[in-house]
């Protein structure tokens, strides 16, 4: 230290460069070294310096980092790490008003006082240190600096309207992590910076910042501190902090050195409060605003005059004062207290016999305590660390060892892993004395190797808890308005910029069901900006995919391949039913419009292929008066009506009107008129959703399986639900319309006043056991009547097998109900009774006709096979020499008709109402119909007929 050497004081707000200039003035000298007040800023510089330098020649000296290179030139330390004596050409301390600190300010104010480059002083820091340099250092030139960008005071902010680039500060680890979180669930993430984390872990926390995978930042005060970080606004969480003994409120220059982190450069910063900080005084705000504040009137001042005769001596000098207005005798420090116990300790004091041990144990007592645990565990440590060092010279390797191995494990949680951390800093600090252990170089490696891999996981669960990356990358992009490219694909899983944000079923985004409320705006809005091509090329290959794609739903809903992309609507007519599509709204207009076109066309399409016959009936320009009429009416029937509804219209239809609807496929069965053709399965399901969209009901019932002649009853079904699905309800069972005009045709030649029972015939075309039969018979309106008898042995003649049963006799009709498959159900295929009749014949009396039921279905007529049992075999369970008890018996019913006949004109007055006896012989008057298996022919011919040649050549041959 000459006379030459240059002594400057840089002061000026934040965002000045200060920083920056020093870095350059060091960097023009051979020699230079610089003090930073913290290890993370320390390395920052060191980097910056290396990058520039190369790392040859520039060192790093922090409490738990030691980079010294054999042509070391520039020295960058911890200003408590700082060389005494060191020579160097340039010297610099920053953040020089931290003398008034009350833990650490005797350290700044001895740099102050004692610490000169050969050749320039630097000093930088805040302009309220202006009056007391000049005071203790008359030789100091001052150099003011102004900021670079203005700072603006924006008032209070929910964390939910925070605005992007923005760090939120708080005075604890509680308070920050608890603010980290609300950021990740509502902002998608936040990067956390604490004086606690390693430079590695900060690093990597402020590179998600800085890089834009996270847009928020929650620090403590160690941001006020240098880094240089691309913040547009700082908020405090809270106005206190904790300063390790009380907890007190900040002051005004304290604010300012943090909230002067907001504005990089060039670019204005803002300012303000969150959460349950009040809002800031208009004094104060104006203050920082302006960077006027109440200027450092007493520095902190710890004697650098140490004696080591005595540790008495010692502890005496440590305490000593200071008449010195500026300066003020610093509170006891850790040192100076863990100092105090230690000597304290009858086995070290006994230790403690030259000035060599009194300066051993005082360099033992200069380990910070890093756990951050009680005072007196600290000081076990330390003394178990001094009674090596004393005894042995030396740490012990394998007890080393062991204390680094209990701390090199990267599992636990974000508390664990801190903890760990703070732990092996206290090992890495002791790596670094010189001489305290062997082979410094090995054991400093190992403790950086483990500090560095518990500094990996602490990033990495970090990250997990605080950075949800899928919505901060989606709202980065979002953003900076940037094309997003979504990915679907065969699953419909729809990943945006690699993160995955739901499934696109149809035309409508499903937004992952794992994903929070706060997460869901934007993962929708990320969705839906980049899914804008993908809706119109699915449009496009929608709207021409062929039908067969296509399909609707029992419910009514429509079907493009597995996925639903509408539902039908009820229309002005039950054949003209509308469609709905499924479009999100923010697919577009046009997408929809596109959708519901094709939607319209197919149903439209669907129903003129399954209702064609009846379609062209109604579009039958040849139909004429009452045939048109009905036609109508059949129309407005989906293609089924019951007789008895109709009778009157049927009755008042002529031959020729008959024969005309007879062309499009009208069957006059008995009990139900009804289109053959359209009870077949898939007019049946597409009839039932037309019925229940007319009908306007909540839950459309469904169609009942295809092939089936009788099915069980439903029970709450909604009227007119048998007959839409083509069957008729009688009893337990409904049995197909179809089927029950077959059965019709046999019941006809039957005495249902005298009485009779079932053939064979009738169970086969039910299907049926002579129980369910007679219960399908009382739901028809018959009476039915059981009895027992004793069953008569059919007499055994030969038949041809495949002549079939000509008549039972008193064989039971039960037989053949066996061979049923389970529930006495058999599919059979459809069979039209007298389709070999002409057109132009009435196969089924127009009036007199017992009320039977029926609804749709196809199926043809099974023969009626009942096996006979041979003579020579004997029921199982009987030996031939067994004499047989009794007759066998057997079940049987008598069925008469029980109901009045519909639509019978009235009998004249006087004439007996009693009920006739057997088989009603045939009227001879005029116009008269008789009841018989096949119609008498009718004289007049239909010429629409196809049998009409033939039948006019037979007439004449006749």
């Amino acid at each position: 230290m000459g006379a030459e050497s240059q002594i400057t004081a840089v002061l000026g707000p934040t965002n000045t460069g200060k920083t920056h200039y020093a870095i350059e003035r060091m960097l023009a000298h051979r020699t230079g070294v610089i003090g930073l007040p913290l290890r993370l800023l320390a390395r920052e510089v060191y980097d910056r310096i290396v990058a520039l330098r190369g790392p040859s020649v520039v060192a790093l000296v922090t409490g738990e980092e030691r980079i010294v290179p054999a042509r070391v030139q520039y020295w960058v330390c911890t200003v408590e790490a700082m060389p005494d004596g060191l020579g160097a050409d340039f010297l610099a301390v920053d953040e020089i008003q931290l003398c008034a600190d009350p833990e650490r300010g005797h350290v700044f104010t001895d740099r102050l006082l004692r610490s000169r480059g050969l050749l320039e002083t630097l000093f930088m820091g805040a302009d309220t240190m202006k009056g007391a340099i000049a005071d203790l250092v008359p030789e100091a030139q001052f150099m003011y600096r102004e900021r670079f960008s203005e700072l603006t005071y924006a008032g209070s902010k929910k964390i939910s309207r925070m605005p992007g680039r923005s760090a939120i500060v708080g005075f604890s680890v509680e308070n920050v992590y608890a603010i980290a979180e609300l950021l990740r669930r509502q902002k998608g993430g936040a990067a956390v910076v604490m004086g606690a984390l390693s430079p590695r872990t900060r690093n990597a926390q402020v590179e998600l910042y800085q890089n834009g995978d996270v847009d928020y930042l929650v620090a403590t005060d160690a941001i006020g501190m240098g880094l240089n970080l691309d913040i547009d606004h700082v908020a405090f969480s809270s106005l206190t902090k904790f300063d390790g003994r009380r907890m007190r409120p900040l002051a005004p220059n304290e604010l300012a050195q943090i909230a002067g982190r907001a504005g990089r450069h060039m670019n204005h910063g803002s300012f303000g409060v969150t959460g349950e900080a009040p809002p800031l005084e208009d004094h104060v705000a104006e203050a920082i605003c302006t960077h006027r504040f109440t200027p450092i009137k007493t520095l902190q001042w710890r004697s650098s005059r140490l004696s080591f005769g005595t540790v008495d001596a010692l502890i005496g000098s440590l305490e000593a004062g200071t008449d010195d207005p500026r300066l003020s005798r610093a509170r006891e420090a850790d040192d100076l207290n863990t100092l105090r116990v230690l000597s304290a300790l009858p086995d070290t004091r006994a230790k403690l016999r030259t000035a060599t041990d009194v300066r051993l144990l005082w360099d033992v007592c200069r380990i910070p305590d890093f756990r951050g645990i009680s005072h007196g565990e600290h000081a076990n440590l330390l003394e178990q660390i001094f009674a090596y060092l004393h005894d042995l010279g030396r740490v012990p390797d394998d007890w080393f060892a062991r204390q680094i191995k209990r701390l090199d494990r990267s599992d636990g949680d974000i508390d664990t892993l801190s903890k760990r951390l703070a732990y092996i800093r206290t090992w890495t600090y002791v790596a670094q004395r010189a001489g305290w252990i062997d082979d410094e170089n090995h054991w400093r490696g190992a403790t950086r190797a483990v500090e560095d891999r518990l500094s990996d996981a602490l990033h990495e669960r970090l990250t997990q808890r605080f950075v949800d990356r899928r919505t901060s990358v989606l709202l980065r992009r979002l953003k900076q308005r940037e094309g997003l490219v979504a990915n679907v694909n065969d699953k419909g899983e729809v990943t945006v910029e690699d993160q995955f944000v739901g499934r696109l079923e149809g035309f409508r985004f499903s937004q992952d069901a794992g994903a929070t409320a706060d997460e869901a705006k934007t993962l929708r809005a990320a969705a839906f900006q980049s899914l804008a091509p993908e809706f119109h090329l699915r449009a496009d290959r929608f709207y021409n995919a062929p039908d067969t794609e296509m399909d609707f739903t029992e419910q009514g809903g429509l079907m493009w391949g597995e996925h639903a992309v509408g539902k039908l609507v009820a229309g002005s007519d039950p054949l003209k039913p509308q469609v709905a599509a499924f479009v999100d709204e923010e697919a577009g207009a046009e997408i929809t419009e596109k959708v519901t076109r094709r939607l319209q066309h197919f149903i439209d399409r669907k129903i003129a292929t399954l209702f064609e016959p009846l379609l062209a009936m109604s579009r039958d320009e040849a139909l004429t008066g009452l045939a048109r009429g009905f036609a109508f009416r059949m129309v407005e029937g989906l293609g089924i009506l019951p007789r008895d509804e109709v009778a009157a219209e049927v009755k008042e239809l002529d031959q020729d009107a008959r024969g005309s609807l007879r062309k499009h496929g009208i069957r006059f069965g008995q009990f139900t008129i009804f289109m053959p053709l359209l009870l077949k399965p898939a007019p049946t399901r597409l009839r039932l959703v037309l019925w229940s969209l007319a009908q306007n009901l909540s839950e459309f019932p469904e169609s009942p399986p295809p092939g089936l002649v009788t099915i069980p009853s439903a029970t709450g079904a909604p009227e007119g639900y048998h007959r839409m699905s083509g069957y008729r309800k009688a009893g337990e069972r409904a049995i197909r319309i179809d089927m029950l005009e077959r059965l019709a045709d046999l019941l006809r030649v039957e005495d249902s006043r005298g009485g009779f029972e079932a053939t064979p015939d009738m169970l086969s075309i039910t299907g049926m056991t002579l129980d369910q039969f007679a219960d399908l018979m009382r739901g028809l309106g018959y009476a039915a009547e059981k009895g027992e008898r004793t069953k008569v042995k059919a007499v055994d003649t030969t038949v041809p097998s495949d002549a079939g049963q000509a008549d039972t006799g008193d064989k039971p009709v039960m037989d053949k109900a066996a061979e049923a498959p389970e529930g006495g159900i058999v599919e059979t295929p459809e069979v039209t009774p007298a389709d070999d009749v002409p057109a132009g014949t009435e196969t089924i009396a127009d009036e007199g006709a017992a009320p039977v039921a029926a609804e749709p279905s196809d199926a043809e007529k099974i023969d009626a096979e009942i096996p006979e049992t041979p003579a020579e075999e004997v029921p199982t369970g009987t030996a031939p020499d067994t004499e047989v008890a009794g007759p066998e018996m057997e079940v049987f019913y008598t069925f008469t008709w029980s109901r009045p006949r519909p639509n019978r004109a009235a009998p004249p007055k006087g004439k007996p109402r009693g009920k006739p006896k057997g088989k009603r012989p045939p009227k001879q008057q005029q116009g008269a119909k008789t009841y018989q298996s096949a119609p008498q022919k009718k004289d007049k011919i239909d010429p629409d007929n196809p049998f009409a040649a033939a039948l006019m050549g037979l007439k004449d041959k006749g």
